[in-house]
């Protein structure tokens, strides 16, 4: 009995590296961080994703929440993505590179500026060892500059 109860313990034992999961935490599989820069045609919005090897993002779960009033062109992407036969989506494209930059521009209805507008950005990953994580909503305030028309 002492046997299997240390094989027990040993097997749910968080320091034990057998038993750890062979997915990482979103956190680490992923990096996602945004950076503005005004402009004379509104403020763009790059969104640079760190992908671990292993990994993918959707690129049609790419989305952007805003406020009435604010409106943002469509994404363009610094890499091509991939088409991948998903047991969830179907034929979907993703990126599988190790970065990928998405870059928008965001303007006001009214051409003014706009300072510490709400956006959230949202996407979805997975690993290719079978695990998809849940969408992931990164929420950050931006100025908006006034365009020159």
């Amino acid at each position: 009995m002492t046997v299997q109860a240390a094989g027990l313990s040993d097997l749910f034992s968080n320091n034990n590296s057998a038993s750890q999961s062979k997915f990482l935490p979103v956190d680490q599989a992923f990096q996602v961080v945004s950076s503005t820069k005004a402009t004379s045609k509104g403020t763009r919005l790059s969104i640079a994703f760190e992908i671990t090897p292993g990994h993918y993002v959707y690129k049609d779960k790419l989305t952007l929440r805003f406020p009435k009033g604010v409106s943002a062109t469509p994404f363009t992407f610094n890499q091509s993505p991939v088409s991948i036969d998903d047991p969830t989506f179907g034929k979907v494209p993703v990126f599988t590179q190790r970065s990928v930059i998405a870059t928008t521009t965001l303007i006001t209805s009214n051409g003014k500026g706009a300072k510490n507008v709400p956006v959230i950005i949202g996407w979805q990953g997975c690993a290719t060892a079978g695990l998809c994580y849940p969408p992931e909503k990164v929420k950050t305030k931006i100025n908006i500059a006034a365009t020159r028309r």
